[in-house]
């Protein structure tokens, strides 16, 4: 059998003479400078994120630098590539319409371009599970680097971490409680250095996954953004992508059911984002694997919570580095763990944790017998209201308003919402249970939008928090009594477009329920005179409409999900 291609032979440009391409490309890459010499040796991609709308990224420069250095001292060659960046806050309506884009463009360009292996460098919300996702379908050889958290800020004797303590304050904003001066000093101090959000948000949720599930380098999730070592775990994973292309280890060796199922273990520990419930259902959807709700509750019920971060939590980022970080969590979590799994480097788990462990710091990462609380920090729910499911962050949520009946207040979309919440003739009481509509991954993209303020006249009167229910997203970094992600959506006839003003809703976390208290005949009725909104008639924005799929799906592309690869 013929030896496979390696470095500038892989996929060669189609002029119906491969020797004439193979020529011409060499050429071309001769006018960069490179030395015939080098053009013989493997290529490791770079794919890089950098963006002057994506602040988390701005270290980006110095990464591909050290990645390349690690490439080439392995003797391969490092050719660096852009790609879609998603900066979480710069983007309308929302990152989540745009991360499929990007998981395209990755996959594309990964199995488009001539390189034996990869190292995908992002950090911002959406990033890394586009990353995945797209590494996941190319299925080459891939390492993924995270940008790391960024460092806090200070006021008034105060830490500081975006973006938790940016709601906190803008709370306290609304209701009277800060001033504008004092706002606007906190804007300054809020995010002080490059990096993702200094909390257990999105970010590092995902960042903690991607080590979980063997797709980065051991020890590197939690490295601060502006820290030598984020620079050395860049370097290594440079050599670490270099090394791949002799085991051919690819993410469909690395990511499977038992990989899925250890990550999600790590994030009920965390008290992690919702978000990853569906970003890893999206990457686990490319490799044709699915984790049932029913098996994440049982997980939920069985994974402590035993780090104290915030949203759920006291500490920041670099706390839960400098405490022994992912490794030191998954040695308090080893019984639960599949010990088989492997990561990019070969190894397996067991052998990873069976090593010395270093100093951990127990009031960020506590043992596993003295946990925080004693079930994960999120659940799904069911019911006639999210009959395809929901989820709810109870590590984050007002233990008092698990079990809540109440009056639904309705909003039927995003602009109504902006127009009604501060109304003061808003009819509206601390016991009522907020309702947002039509803002789902069809109608709206799925923004960020389910963590509803408190409504102006009863934050100003004291209210901390009330039970929200919606089809959208919140932020990583919120928290509150908060139901997320109803499948299926309003837009689509799901039942949640059924409530009306007044109708009573019953949430129960002890039975991992959410339920309209209205007759079945009834909502049914309603749903009859449901339409939905029009799709866009051009672009990706209508791709986007025509073809994604409901939060248990990841929100991923019909037809990229269930396994299709490249």
């Amino acid at each position: 059998m013929a030896d496979e291609p390696i470095g500038l032979n892989h996929g060669l440009t189609n002029y119906g003479d491969f020797d004439f391409a193979r020529f011409l490309r060499r050429s071309f890459a001769r006018s960069m400078g490179i030395s015939s010499k080098m053009l013989e040796k493997p290529i490791v991609g770079i794919a890089m994120t950098p963006s002057g709308f994506n602040n988390c990224h701005r270290c980006m420069p110095e990464l591909v630098e050290a990645v390349s250095r690690g490439v080439l001292a392995s003797g391969a060659l490092p050719r660096p590539f852009p790609t879609v960046s998603l900066g979480e806050v710069f983007l309308n309506p929302t990152s989540m319409m745009y991360r499929n884009l990007m998981a395209m463009d990755t996959e594309e360009m990964i199995s488009a371009q001539p390189m034996d292996a990869v190292v995908l460098i992002g950090g911002c919300d959406k990033t890394v599970p586009a990353q995945l996702m797209g590494a996941a379908s190319a299925n080459l050889p891939a390492v993924q680097l995270v940008t790391g958290p960024m460092l806090t800020g200070r006021h008034k004797g105060q830490r500081l971490g975006a973006c938790t303590d940016c709601r906190a304050f803008w709370g306290k904003y609304r209701a009277g409680a800060v001033d504008l001066d004092e706002i606007k000093a906190v804007e300054g101090r809020l995010a002080v250095t490059a990096g993702t959000c200094a909390v257990m948000g999105t970010a590092s949720t995902m960042a903690c996954i991607a080590e979980t599930l063997g797709m980065t380098l051991p020890g590197t999730a939690a490295i601060p953004a502006v820290h030598a070592d984020r620079l050395v775990a860049a370097e290594e994973s440079g050599k670490a992508a270099a090394g791949l292309i002799a085991s051919k280890l690819t993410p469909r060796d690395v990511i499977t059911r038992e990989s899925v199922e250890n990550a999600l273990r790590v994030l009920l520990a965390v008290g992690g984002s919702t978000n990853a419930v569906v970003h890893l259902a999206a990457i686990a959807g490319r490799l044709g694997i699915k984790i049932p709700l029913s098996r994440f509750n049982e997980l939920s019920d069985e994974t402590p919570v035993l780090v104290d971060l915030k949203p759920v939590g006291e500490g920041y980022m670099e706390d839960f580095h400098a405490a022994g970080g992912v490794g030191a969590l998954l040695r308090e979590l080893r019984p639960l763990l599949y010990l088989d799994t492997i990561d990019v480097e070969g190894r397996r788990l067991g052998e990873r944790l069976a090593e010395p462990n270093e100093w951990i710091d127990r009031a960020i990462i506590r043992s596993f017998d003295n946990p925080i609380s004693n079930v994960g920090g999120l659940v799904a729910l069911n019911g006639n209201l999210a009959p395809e499911g929901a989820i709810f962050k109870r590590a984050a949520a007002t233990p008092s308003l698990f079990e809540s009946e109440g009056r639904a207040v309705v909003f039927t979309g995003l602009e109504d919402l902006s127009k009604r919440i501060d109304d003061p003739d808003l009819d509206v009481r601390p016991d009522d249970i907020l309702v947002l509509q039509n803002a789902g991954p069809y109608a709206a993209g799925m923004p960020e939008a389910g963590y509803l303020p408190i409504p102006k006249r009863l934050a100003q009167a004291g209210v901390k928090d009330m039970v929200r229910i919606s089809d959208a997203r919140m932020s990583g970094t919120a928290f509150g009594s908060i139901v997320l992600h109803i499948a299926p959506e309003a837009a689509i006839g799901g039942p949640l477009a059924a409530v009306r003003n007044g109708d009573r809703i019953r949430l129960s976390i002890t039975n991992k329920s959410i339920n309209l208290l209205v007759e079945d005949f009834e909502i049914k009725r309603r749903l009859t005179e449901h339409r939905p909104p029009p799709v866009p008639v051009r672009g990706y924005k209508s791709l986007y409409r025509r073809s994604v799929l409901q939060a248990p799906n990841g929100c991923d592309f019909d037809f990229l999900a269930d396994g299709n690869a490249s």
